[in-house]
């Protein structure tokens, strides 16, 4: 069995900075990319951001220059630093990990989804 958690969102005036944390714990062998999605209500879920295990990131080109995805393969956990926040990055951001476990081999395990607000 594979948890993952995510942490961090909230509330912040635009201009402003948030840290969300996301980390995957139980039966896991290896983690190979893990990522950051978001979901504004209406619209589809987008990825914002991903990194594989060896650091290569990607990210949406809304977010280039502001988001900074980063990770801990130690601690399974990785890291989205949201800074210069507008009101449209107002979403549930969701984590996901694609997992190598001792249960179940390669399977895509999503968080439960953490709210960052940005207010005008």
């Amino acid at each position: 069995q594979v948890q993952v958690v995510e942490s961090g969102g909230g509330l912040v005036q635009a201009g402003g900075s948030l840290r969300l944390s996301c980390r995957a714990s139980g039966s896991i062998l290896s983690i190979n990319a893990m990522g950051w999605f978001r979901q504004a209500p209406g619209k589809q879920r987008e990825l914002v951001a991903s990194i594989t295990s060896s650091g290569s990131t990607n990210y949406a080109d809304s977010v280039k220059g502001r988001f900074t995805i980063s990770r801990e393969n130690a601690k399974n956990t990785v890291y989205l630093q949201m800074n210069s926040l507008k009101p449209e990055d107002t979403a549930v951001y969701y984590c996901r990990a694609d997992v190598d476990a001792i249960t179940t081999r390669w399977y895509a395990y999503w968080g439960q989804g953490t709210q960052v607000t940005v207010s005008s």
